[in-house]
C-alpha cells in the first residue's frame, strides 16, 4: 500500500507542477501580476537572460513583470508539456513556450523558447525557485494580424473592428 501512495503522491506532484506552467502563461497573457508572483516562492527568481533581466523576491517579479509587459501592445503565451525530475520537496524540469507580440513601438516577434525551472514546494503547494527562460528560435518578421490584451478595449471591439459582410451567393443577402 505504501508503494501505491507513493505513485499517488508523485502523480498529484507532477500535476500540481504543470498546472504551474499553466498559471504562469494565464497570468502573464491576462497581466495579472500579483497572481504571477504568488506562483513564485518567497526567495524565486526569474531570469531572462537575453534580455539581461533578473528579478529575486515577489515584490521584485511583481514590478518587473509589470514594467515588461506595459511595453507590449498584446502578447500570446502557450505553454507545452516539458519534463519534471521529483526529488522529494524540490524539483527540476522543464517547460516549452511559444510566445508572438507586438510591442507599442511597432516591433513584433514569435519565439519559441523553453523555462528551465527549479521547483519548491510550500505550506501553500509548489512553487517557482527560480525560472530560466532560453529563446531557441526568434522571427522578428512584423506581425500582419491584430491582437487584443488586458486594458485594450474590449475583445468584442477588436473582433468588431475586423468584421466584413459577406453576401450569401445567390440570395443578395448579406451575413
Amino acid at each position: 500500500m505504501r508503494d501505491l501512495d507513493q505513485k499517488l503522491e508523485s502523480i498529484a506532484d507532477r500535476i500540481e507542477i504543470a498546472a504551474l506552467w499553466g498559471e504562469f502563461a494565464d497570468a502573464v497573457m491576462m497581466r495579472d501580476y500579483d497572481r504571477l508572483a504568488l506562483l513564485f516562492a518567497d526567495d524565486g527568481v526569474w531570469r531572462i537572460p537575453e534580455a539581461h533581466v533578473e528579478f529575486s523576491g515577489r515584490r521584485e517579479i511583481r514590478a518587473g513583470s509589470e514594467r515588461l509587459q506595459g511595453a507590449w501592445e498584446f502578447f500570446v503565451q502557450t505553454v507545452h508539456p516539458g519534463v519534471i525530475e521529483l526529488d522529494g520537496d524540490t524539483a527540476s524540469g522543464r517547460a516549452y513556450v511559444q510566445e508572438l507580440g507586438r510591442m507599442r513601438d511597432g516591433r513584433s516577434g514569435l519565439n519559441y523558447s523553453l523555462y528551465r525551472d527549479r521547483y519548491r514546494r510550500t505550506s501553500d503547494g509548489w512553487k517557482f525557485a527560480k525560472r530560466v527562460y532560453e529563446v531557441r528560435y526568434l522571427d522578428t518578421t512584423p506581425l500582419a494580424g491584430s491582437g487584443w490584451s488586458p486594458g485594450s478595449g474590449s475583445e468584442r471591439d477588436v473582433v468588431a473592428s475586423h468584421e466584413v459582410e459577406v453576401e450569401v451567393e445567390g440570395t443578395g443577402a448579406a451575413s
